[in-house]
């Protein structure tokens, strides 16, 4: 299935408490519909789980973001845009930036 972003996309967070914050996309969590963002969402507190033996305390590990959440950055004007799908001559699909209609990488 298509969606607007992918694994190595730098994105821009348009909403909740992480809103203007930007980075790269490290993983698409495709069946739960969310993203893990570079530097973004980070736990911090884990709870210990006696029956696999991983312990508690201060563990830092990164959080996922909802997909909607999320756009990737215009590579022109460098804000969050949304995409558009062109296809060229050869039958290739490709992204564009709906802002400046300048092909995504």
């Amino acid at each position: 299935m298509a969606r607007h972003v992918r694994k190595g996309d730098l994105v821009e967070i348009i909403s909740g408490k992480h809103k203007g914050l930007k980075g790269k996309i490290l993983e698409v969590l495709v069946e739960a519909g969310r993203v893990r963002v570079e530097g973004v969402n980070s736990i911090k507190h884990v709870k210990a789980n006696p029956t696999t033996g991983t312990p508690g305390g201060r563990l830092e590990r990164l959080g996922s973001v909802h997909i909607s959440n999320v756009l990737p950055v215009d590579p022109e004007s460098g804000r969050g845009t949304r995409v558009g799908w062109t296809i060229d001559p050869s039958g290739a699909k490709s992204r564009i930036a709906k802002r400046s209609g300048r092909m995504i990488a």
